[in-house]
């Protein structure tokens, strides 16, 4: 199974090779290694939307990358940019989900250490109560 740092770029969409024409750009859909989480690719495009290029990912497909140069000799350069970013996403991404993690881990811990206080000796006496059973 892949993971989300196995995510990278693993070649050019065949379907929608890159082509010149008319527009003064060309555009360039990158293939990704696998399908990409939601949140993953909400992440990735959010870190994009500040650059001239603007790639995105179509957050439903989550296996492209969209983006466009105004030559063909800029893409080697974008391609190493897209290289760096997704690297940067996944450690970004990796950072929050092991941060969520502790933080599960903090608050099982507060209401482990909330049941062996006081309040856990009171859970267990009214755990250990015997009713009368209603006639």
């Amino acid at each position: 199974m892949e993971g989300i740092s196995d995510i990278r770029i693993i070649g050019t969409d065949e379907k929608r090779p890159p082509r010149i024409l008319k527009e003064p750009y060309i555009d360039i859909f990158f293939t990704l290694s696998h399908q990409c989480p939601l949140d993953w690719c909400r992440a990735f495009n959010e870190l994009m939307a500040s650059t001239s290029a603007k790639p995105k990912i179509d957050e439903k497909e989550g296996l492209f990358v969209n983006a466009w140069v105004r030559k063909p000799d800029e893409i080697v350069g974008l391609l190493e940019f897209l290289k760096e970013s997704i690297a940067e996403c996944n450690r970004q991404y990796i950072e929050r989900v092991e941060l969520s993690i502790r933080n599960a881990g903090d608050a099982n811990a507060a209401k482990a250490q909330e049941e062996e206080g006081e309040q856990g000796r009171l859970n267990k006496i009214i755990a250990g109560l015997v009713f009368d059973e209603p006639q």
